[in-house]
């Protein structure tokens, strides 16, 4: 088996081989994966972080050995705490990168990763009591999309994942998935701030997650990351004059 990382910003990951498939999830700079299945034009990926099993453009595979990637997650890991940092690599190429964004053995505003020498702009994701929601409303007003991990487009559990990465705390990619971590909380009115607040459809199955603010609201990415009132029902939508989403368990993971 070889590995992998990402030294692009956002590398889709698709369910299927193909440039037409549903993109699940994405790959963000300096996550490192395993190589599952390698063809001419696709790598079939397992996400060294989370577990996830996608299909990447073999264009924007980068490989490395066993002893790279075990050398490189040996490392002290950063991540960036800005909806958006930038990079600049020794030959002046300047590029985004989103929030949680890894920097394996970041030191004094550089990262040294695999030949490069980059030079980071902006803010790094500090692990404090107050880490989750302020990297939540970082990315506030974020268009909705669904497998999207970035300012730029992002789904609810995607939310979820980078602004809890960003506070030190590696969870599942997906919203059921994130559901069977932590501590069951029993009612919305003990909810504090940094909560998990899952939701589920008519046949009972999980499929939103937000963040509880601690004063009766929740941040949460629907159409685009808004914050809205909820309660023992769910949601409530005050420009729509409804419920949005049904309330199934609240989770405490960790201490943010």
């Amino acid at each position: 088996m070889t590995h992998g990382i990402a030294l692009q910003p956002l590398i889709p990951c698709r369910k299927e081989p193909s440039d037409k498939a549903e993109m699940v999830t994405q790959l963000i700079f300096g996550e490192c994966y395993s190589v599952l299945e390698a063809r001419a034009k696709w790598v079939f990926i397992k996400n060294e972080t989370d577990g996830y099993e996608c299909w990447i453009d073999f264009k924007q595979h980068h490989p490395l050995s066993e002893n790279e990637k075990n050398e490189i997650q040996s490392l002290a890991q950063k991540r960036c705490g800005d909806a958006v940092g930038f990079l600049t690599d020794g030959g002046g190429r300047r590029f985004a990168v989103p929030c949680s964004a890894v920097f394996p053995g970041y030191s004094e505003g550089f990262v040294n990763l695999c030949g490069h020498r980059y030079e980071f702009e902006g803010r790094i994701a500090r692990n404090d009591s107050d880490s989750v929601m302020r990297h939540a409303l970082r990315l506030l007003h974020a268009p909705y999309l669904w497998g999207g991990k970035s300012v730029f487009g992002i789904d609810c559990s995607g939310l979820v994942q980078v602004v809890f990465a960003c506070a030190g705390i590696n969870l599942p990619r997906d919203a059921w998935q994130q559901a069977e971590r932590g501590e069951t909380i029993d009612f919305i009115s003990l909810a504090e701030k940094g909560d998990l607040v899952f939701f589920d459809n008519e046949e009972g199955r999980i499929n939103h997650v937000g963040i509880a603010t601690g004063d009766g609201n929740i941040i949460h990415a629907s159409g685009s990351v808004r914050i809205d009132k909820i309660d023992h029902e769910g949601i409530y939508n005050e420009s729509l004059k409804k419920y949005t989403h049904k309330m199934r368990i609240i989770k405490r993971v960790g201490k943010n």
